[in-house]
């Protein structure tokens, strides 16, 4: 079979960028290659580039001999403790990347990358919703931006084109990852069980009943790929998420009896504080129920789940209008991505 399209996704080991190498090496024509700093392993069929995009050298050495990319997904990200330290390393590794696949792979056509909610100031404190692709932006600094703005400049005089997509609390399977809600919630719901408790919803009342929206990584994947193939997508900016909106307090209870537990009411409880001292229990578990040996600190992300648990006491609603009218439609109830992603996490022996 011919080769069509050569995708490089950059952060392959995160959450989007596991779920978008599944769904391209699906496709039929599609060689895929997977780069990050971790070793681990990848979904069947993709390609492993280790290079640190820190690394302009390492990048070349790593990536200077593969030539014919046609697509970059980029989903990496670096972690800085100030939003001007996150904005100059998050724009460094895109510009380290590009500079060698321009040289190496004239047949560039598309560069896929995430955004997110703090586009629109998510977390910061309330915004404006529902949140549309056109709101003014904010003060800088914002690395979304500086990416953005670096993507629209260079793109001129070239042939390849951009979009930018804007998931919301992207849920699905993925290690070492420090913004993975749906992973903390079953690891929280698992130990919950263990130690005989109720599932409580570890955030305040008002959290409990305000309104918010997830991203299945699948529903991203698929939106990545139409992204790649439609013209209406070029050089866009679209707003992705399952297509639905719901409130903790009539969901939570849902998520209960996915697990076969009763819920409780809300206690704000830090994740971050009163999960530190769990290994021994997950630990537990793991022996108990024959379960992966994966590390405590790999499948859980305390910090990222307090901050939408705990402290989104406002609405988070984007609008995905603008991507309908460009033709993605596709969508999932949140109630039934929940089922099927605990559903999957038990059929490969990550939770009970």
């Amino acid at each position: 079979m011919s080769i069509k399209n050569v995708v490089l996704i950059a952060g392959v080991h995160g959450v989007s960028g596991r779920a978008a190498a599944e769904h391209w090496i699906s496709i039929p024509g599609t060689r895929v290659y997977g780069l990050s700093r971790r070793v681990a392993p990848l979904p069947p069929g993709v390609e492993a580039v280790n290079a640190d995009l820190f690394d302009r050298d390492d990048v070349e050495r790593k990536l200077g001999q593969i030539s014919g990319i046609t697509d970059i997904v980029f989903g990496a990200y670096v972690e800085k403790p100030t939003a001007s330290e996150r904005s100059e390393a998050n724009l460094g590794i895109l510009k380290n990347l590009l500079d060698v696949v321009e040289r190496t792979s004239p047949s560039l056509q598309h560069i896929k990358f995430y955004q997110g909610g703090k586009a629109y100031g998510a977390d910061l404190g309330p915004f404006k919703t529902p949140a549309r692709e056109d709101d003014p932006r904010l003060m800088p600094p914002n690395f979304y931006f500086d990416q953005e703005d670096f993507l629209r400049e260079r793109r001129q005089r070239k042939e390849w084109h951009w979009t930018a997509l804007r998931p919301e609390a992207t849920t699905g399977f993925g290690l070492g990852n420090p913004m993975n809600l749906g992973m903390s919630i079953a690891v929280y719901a698992a130990i919950s069980k263990e130690l005989r408790l109720p599932l409580r919803f570890p955030g305040t009342e008002k959290t409990y009943g305000v309104l918010f929206q997830i991203t299945s990584a699948e529903i991203l994947a698929r939106a990545t790929t139409w992204a790649g193939q439609s013209e209406a997508a070029r050089d866009e900016i679209f707003n992705i998420t399952n297509g639905d909106s719901f409130r903790w307090k009539y969901l939570w209870l849902r998520i209960a009896a996915m697990f076969d537990m009763p819920a409780a009411d809300p206690i704000p409880t830090p994740l971050t504080v009163y999960m530190a001292d769990k290994n021994p229990v997950w630990d537990a578990i793991v022996r108990k129920h024959g379960l992966q040996p994966l590390p405590y600190e790999q499948v859980s992300s305390w910090p990222f789940a307090d901050a939408i648990l705990r402290l989104m006491e406002y609405d988070d609603v984007s609008s995905t209008i603008k991507a309908r009218r460009a033709g993605f439609h596709d969508c999932i109830d949140t109630e039934e991505m929940f089922l099927k992603f605990f559903a999957d996490l038990r059929r490969m022996r990550v939770i009970p």
